[in-house]
């Protein structure tokens, strides 16, 4: 069963909360945050992207980046914009995209979960994005970046956590640039902690990363290099979010693709048509189902529908991103992996399907796809199996705030 600990969160004075809240560092380069940061000394971007104060020729991945970070941490709370939580809390956060909430709980989840496999993860990491964040958190002593973490949901937890919002007035609450409202509670109560960390130590008996595999990983490997058992108390927690699975929204995560390997349009087709039922739309496809695809070449949108035969019913087979890889992509394309071709990119649906008419009437790419998203009980299914779903297979929204609640891996003495 799960184990959860409440902690001390770093956190803004609520006067700043809006301008301190940022999005994510992996979801933007270094020009993009700098650009966001703009005019605002409070983003935490200035923490997470620091490069954007040091010069362009700065080497992002160098110490004098990590070092910059712990510094404007540092004035961060010698300037009263952060300050620390005076007793371990847990906290809800609520956030409400284009009508539609989803609540989670924000927590300390235990590095031996993580290592034991209660948490369970759908997806490879890479060492230089997990050495990146080993070498943030050692030097900042602050884990800053939040682990989304999905489970299968349970009529209790749901109850406690929507009768404490109910009673309780928020901490935070606003909407930010994009449109997204971003709401937070301090449950700061004995007994209402004591009842949140039984119920998922008895009736929640795994966890699944939706998103933030570098981020568990490297908190694993921190508390590793610092001793493992006798690494710091705040080192055996790492900073999550824990959603309901049954307020979860995976958006699609769609495929761009620079040449047709040699192919003329007309060849293509007639090859997509051996594995695929193809029809012409007469506007953008977002699939319907499972199986269904879109196809933009020439400014003509094409609905796919695999035949029989083209996919099994194994865990990792039945997915549509195993079905285009299988279908079109290695056998038409020459694209036999996903993650080093550079010949592909991936759109997060976010985006929308006019960025897939974009690039590839711009010339940049030479046809698109569009998949049916992911669910998240297929997601479960992976994880549980043991394997690791293909790259770029999920894409979540709304994005939680980098900044809102960070975890500090040192006490007071400790830091000291």
């Amino acid at each position: 069963m799960i184990t959860l600990a409440p902690f001390k969160a770093l956190r803004p004075e609520a006067t700043h909360a809006k301008q301190v809240a940022s999005r994510p560092y992996d979801v933007l380069n270094s020009k993009e945050a700098k650009t966001e940061a703009q005019g605002n000394p409070h983003s935490f971007l200035h923490i997470t992207k620091s490069e954007i104060s040091l010069p362009e020729e700065v080497d992002i991945h160098s110490q004098k980046v990590y070092d910059a970070a712990k510094e404007n941490l540092t004035a961060f709370v010698s300037r009263k914009v952060l300050f620390r939580e005076s007793k371990p809390c847990y906290y809800i956060y609520q956030l409400i995209m284009n009508g539609k909430s989803q609540t989670g709980l924000v927590c300390g989840s235990s590095v031996n979960d993580y290592e034991n496999d209660l948490i369970k993860k759908h997806e490879f990491t890479r060492p230089e994005k997990e050495n990146d964040r080993i070498n943030h958190i050692k030097t900042t002593g602050a884990q800053t970046g939040n682990v989304f973490l999905a489970y299968k949901n349970v009529a209790a937890i749901d109850a406690v956590i929507n009768n404490w919002k109910a009673d309780r007035s928020p901490v935070y609450d606003f909407i930010a640039d994009d449109s997204i409202q971003h709401t937070i509670w301090i449950v700061n109560d004995n007994d209402t902690i004591t009842k949140i960390t039984e119920l998922f130590k008895t009736e929640v008996p795994a966890t699944y990363i939706a998103d933030g595999h570098h981020r568990a990983a490297s908190a694993a490997k921190v508390r590793a290099a610092l001793g493992g058992e006798n690494s710091p108390a705040g080192a055996d927690i790492f900073l999550t979010t824990l959603f309901p699975s049954n307020q979860l929204y995976i958006m699609d995560y769609n495929r761009v693709v620079k040449d047709l390997n040699g192919h003329t349009a007309e060849q293509l087709l007639a090859a997509v048509k051996e594995k695929f039922d193809v029809q012409p739309a007469s506007k953008a496809v977002a699939p319907a189902a499972l199986h269904e695809f879109g196809m933009y070449i020439n400014k003509q949108w094409y609905t796919l529908t695999a035949k029989q035969g083209t996919y099994t019913t194994d865990p990792i087979g039945v997915l549509d991103v195993t079905i285009l890889s299988d279908n079109i992509l290695a056998p038409i394309f020459n694209i036999t992996d996903q993650r080093t071709d550079k010949r592909i990119d991936f759109v997060g649906g976010i985006r929308g399907l006019g960025e897939l008419e974009k690039r590839v009437d711009s010339g940049e790419m030479a046809i698109a796809f569009s998949l049916h998203p992911v669910t998240i009980q297929q997601l479960f299914d992976i994880a549980d199996s043991g394997n690791v779903m293909p790259p770029k297979s999920t894409w979540f929204e709304p994005k939680l705030r980098d900044g809102l609640l960070t975890h500090l891996i040192y006490d007071e003495a400790e830091e000291a």
